[in-house]
């Protein structure tokens, strides 16, 4: 196995654990949420529990995706099925979005303009309590990880994070991110009603928590549909392409550089590239393999790479001159 495969079996390995972790403190979550909810008449927590309802759908989605992206190419697909998490990770951004910003909001304005009988809210602030534990430890899972990676490609964190194409992770850290947010909305909305007795305070929780989801859902939507559309390397790493194809022997000039994003490791470059006027056919082919070979050492997530060669300006205005008609 190569170390770019290597890399990538590890790499999915560990976002399917911080996957499953979530998804597992979620379904437990969204239960307590629920009876708690039920028990005091909180809309807030039950819009707590719809959050973590839409998580766990979210991770089950996830889930699937980081399954069938992982799929070897075949005649069918001789790309493979790396962008096929995108699609996966998109219905799970409308997921959020349907199952836990519409109700959440729902639900709130609903109270806000019905009221609501508020019961015992002790239940529901120990499974607040435990909850913010649950999802504490998932978000830390999610950001190990993200700090390990970032780590490794030497960028900070944060930057990692926005930038990542491994939309799991992020989904993870964004989702756990805004869990804790809104059981602290929750946690006001029943001490604002416990303090007041009104429960506008709860239905503004409510919509609170589900203004938070819609931003999720629209971050994680926009990062996904990037990624399906098509999303090039950064600039520094394109930078960093251009630098170790000119560095081979015989390449004079890179005349179109393309790179595409694939999967969080899998990359593909293809670039139409002037050789040295003078070079025979055997040194091209040769300096098309170290071009190759120098790509992956330095950037482990290349799988595929495609080099066209192509006359220069040069060339094209000596052709124009010699054949005017052509």
């Amino acid at each position: 196995m190569s170390d770019a495969k290597a890399d990538s079996t590890a790499d999915g390995g560990e976002s399917t654990f911080t996957v499953i972790v979530a998804a597992l403190a979620n379904l437990g979550i969204a239960v307590a949420k629920a009876v708690a909810g039920l028990i005091s008449g909180s809309s807030a927590m039950l819009s707590e529990a719809a959050h973590s309802v839409a998580d766990t759908v979210t991770e089950v989605m996830l889930l699937t995706a980081l399954k069938r992206s992982e799929k070897p190419a075949d005649e069918d697909h001789p790309l493979g099925y790396g962008p096929e998490r995108y699609i996966w990770a998109m219905l799970a951004s409308i997921a959020t979005f349907v199952g836990g910003a519409v109700f959440s909001v729902y639900d709130g304005v609903h109270t806000l303009i019905a009221g609501e009988e508020l019961g015992n809210p002790l239940i529901s602030y120990i499974v607040l309590g435990v909850a913010f534990l649950l999802e504490g430890y998932s978000l830390r899972t999610g950001v190990k990880q993200v700090r390990r990676e970032a780590s490794r490609l030497r960028v900070p964190d944060t930057y990692y994070l926005r930038h990542t194409p491994d939309t799991a992770v992020k989904a993870v850290v964004m989702e756990d991110s805004a869990a804790l947010v809104g059981l602290l909305l929750a946690a006001g909305g029943l001490l604002g009603g416990q303090l007041t007795g009104s429960g506008v305070w709860d239905g503004v929780a409510s919509c609170l928590i589900g203004l938070l989801l819609v931003y999720v859902a629209w971050v994680l939507g926009r990062s996904n549909a990037q990624l399906l559309i098509g999303r090039p390397l950064p600039a520094s790493m394109r930078a960093g392409v251009r630098e170790e194809l000119l560095s081979v022997p015989h390449i004079v000039g890179v005349l179109e550089l393309t790179t595409l994003i694939q999967g969080p490791a899998e990359i593909l470059i293809a670039a139409k590239i002037d050789f040295r006027d003078m070079a025979t056919a055997e040194e091209v082919e040769w300096a098309c393999e170290e071009a190759e070979a120098q790509l992956r050492e330095r950037f482990p997530s290349v799988q595929r790479v495609y080099l066209d060669p192509t006359p220069g300006p040069e060339q094209r205005r000596r052709r124009q001159q010699e054949h005017p008609g052509l």
